[in-house]
């Protein structure tokens, strides 16, 4: 499959089993989930988790090397949300991503652009399919219902 990312950490810095970690950070953002130390020693995240910001962003998924990595769900406080595949930090693969005005974008993300088959479903529920390459979308298709 193009674009799929491999959901297991295959670089993670030290060969120790991941320990679970509740940690508050200085800006107020939470942590909750595995954790590894790092060649210096620091804590990382490595495994699965879910990183809550002090503005409401919520990340649930797989972490490697502290960066969201393989399968994860990024929700924010707008009521914009993802599901999908990330690669060091951005969408990256397939995944879904639903807007505030309830319209869905269903496809392939290629460093935090549409990129790809894909389908949009607006807030009015007309369906359009093509392909997507970041703001253009040459040739959809509206899919029309008898």
């Amino acid at each position: 499959e193009v674009g799929r990312v491999q959901s297991k950490c295959l670089y993670s810095s030290t060969e120790e089993e991941p320990t679970n970690v509740s940690y508050v950070f200085p800006n107020g953002d939470r942590y909750e989930g595995e954790c590894c130390r790092s060649l210096s020693g620091a804590l990382v995240r490595n495994g699965t988790g879910k990183h809550t910001s002090a503005y409401g962003v919520t990340y649930t998924g797989d972490w490697c090397n502290d960066k969201m990595q393989g399968r994860g769900t990024l929700q924010h406080p707008s009521g914009a949300a993802y599901e999908g595949e990330f690669k060091d930090n951005m969408y990256h693969g397939a995944g879904t991503y639903t807007f505030p005005d309830a319209s869905v974008y269903k496809g392939h993300f290629q460093m935090n652009r549409l990129e790809g088959d894909g389908t949009f479903v607006d807030s009015q529920g007309a369906v359009w399919k093509g392909e997507f390459h970041g703001t253009a979308a040459l040739g959809l298709k509206m899919e029309h219902s008898l």
